[in-house]
């Protein structure tokens, strides 16, 4: 597949996501960008946020991952399931109940003003870099296999990935990503089905002699009970997919913000439900996926591609997809599911930034009625402008498989808001709001500093992904502190 080919692709694909721009933002409304009129389907965001919550690092680098970490994700998958549970149960009965735009108000009306922007600072920080991530990791796929041959830069490629989006989001907001996900959402399982059957065929098996071979089984561990010592244990991935999920969903504005357009809490709770059970399935796919590019690639002699210099187990999918001999339909589906999982996650969050910004500290709400929409499209703009400025930074400080890179970030920058958060719920302490700022920073601090740790220093213990809940319940610790006797 040429990169010409690459390109039309890329450009009809975008042409279908304008269509449905421009019958969904014909109202152009704040309310409509916020809050799509709190009128859409709970299914229709149910599967939709199954494109959201894989997005370009699940579709790349979860299968990239699988080479040296074999199915030990499916431990974290698994957490993941009782965080869903978690977040439909106590904190979206919180959601509504309140009638919020943004989620972080709760911490306003439970503590204050400070509680309130912090909250909303981490979650900016937070989004910021995931989003980055993601698009990070479309932007490298497209300039090795299409901008490259033309010579064009990365930061040309980035910018054009994020004006595209830019253009089909900024009338419609939210109200259009809940019907471009459900696009999107069909285009990646339908790559990944077909990616699937067309490896196999290639290598003369069938799904069932697939499933049953011992080449899969060199790569299909799942639970590692072993060693508690090792970082991919299963008790620690079990008990850090729960706090992720709580925080990188449940207390996340782009992903809230979604369940949030539903009719009511009801239709939000079976949106959550029905969403978090058919993930397992997914993910469990993916990996799948992942032993088949590499049980190919051995079969066939197919090197790891190298970014600068260095073997990158993300591009390993992209490139059996575009440059081996599986034929124009592996290709064609593989770009398709790419952008599509990669522009999944990234419009909703460029959105739920311009969202966030927005109420959360330039107080929109607050402003004349007739500046409103004028400093809301001044903020999507700006919200654009800075995700460019980072994924660009992430080319010469990312040194790592991407999915790992983003979980790591989360337990750092999510953990203050699990804190928080759990403070006000499991709590009835008021508290000296000033200092909420100070608890949060000192927290993050701690958790650096436990991470940098030498395994050496602690008997050989590698540290994980439990740092998340260990932040937390650093920062509900420091709550504690300044509480109000």
């Amino acid at each position: 597949m040429t990169a010409s080919h690459i390109l039309l692709l890329i450009g009809g694909y975008f042409l279908l996501l304008l269509l449905i721009s421009y019958f969904t933002g014909k109202n152009d409304s704040n309310l409509d960008f916020f809050k799509a009129g709190k009128q859409s389907p709970w299914y229709l965001v149910a599967f939709g946020m199954i494109g959201a919550s894989l997005s370009g690092v699940t579709f790349i680098s979860v299968p990239g991952w699988v080479q040296s970490s074999q199915f030990s994700y499916m431990q974290v998958v698994f957490g993941y399931l009782f965080g869903y549970f978690i977040i439909a149960y106590i904190l979206l009965p919180i959601y509504y109940k309140l009638n919020v735009t943004s989620i972080y108000e709760y911490l306003e009306q439970r503590f204050g003003t400070v509680s309130y922007k912090t909250g909303a600072f981490f979650f900016f920080i937070s989004r910021v870099l995931g989003a980055s991530f993601r698009l990070f990791l479309v932007a490298i796929v497209l300039q090795q296999f299409v901008f490259d041959a033309w010579n064009v830069p990365f930061e040309v490629t980035v910018a054009l990935s994020i004006l595209l989006i830019w253009i089909y989001t900024f009338k419609g907001g939210i109200k259009t990503i809940v019907w471009t996900d459900t696009l999107q959402t069909l285009f990646m399982l339908i790559a990944v089905g077909l990616s699937i059957y067309f490896i196999n065929q290639k290598l003369e098996w069938s799904f069932t002699e697939f499933l049953a071979s011992s080449e899969l089984k060199q790569y299909s561990k799942i639970l590692f009970t072993d060693d508690f010592f090792v970082k991919n244990h299963f008790l620690k991935s079990f008990i850090g997919g729960i706090f992720i999920t709580i925080c990188m969903t449940g207390l996340d504005q782009d992903m809230m913000q979604k369940n949030l357009t539903c009719k009511n809490l009801k239709d939000a709770q079976k949106n959550m439900v029905s969403f978090s059970l058919v993930l397992i399935i997914v993910n469990f796919v993916f990996l799948l996926l992942g032993a088949l590019l590499f049980i190919y690639a051995e079969r066939f002699q197919i090197a790891t591609p190298l970014m600068d210099g260095t073997p990158k187990s993300d591009l390993l999918f992209p490139e059996i997809a575009l440059n081996s001999d599986l034929g124009m339909t592996v290709a064609i589906t593989f770009m398709l599911g790419l952008i599509a999982a990669a522009y999944s996650s990234a419009d909703s969050a460029l959105t739920s930034l311009t969202t966030s910004f927005c109420v959360d500290f330039l107080e929109i709400e607050k402003k004349e009625e007739a500046k409103r929409k004028k400093l809301r499209k001044s903020t999507h703009i700006a919200m654009s402008v800075l995700l460019i400025i980072v994924i660009i930074i992430f080319k010469h400080v990312l040194d790592r498989n991407v999915i790992d890179g983003l979980l790591t970030v989360a337990t750092y920058t999510y953990g203050p808001l699990l804190g928080l958060f759990a403070f006000g719920i499991l709590t009835k302490y008021k508290i000296h709001d000033k200092y909420t700022w100070i608890v949060a920073l000192v927290s993050v601090a701690i958790i650096y500093t436990i991470a940098k740790i030498p395994a050496d220093y602690l008997g050989g213990y590698i540290v994980g992904y439990e740092l998340l809940p260990i932040n937390g319940l650093l920062t509900f610790f420091g709550m504690f502190l300044i509480r109000k006797k």
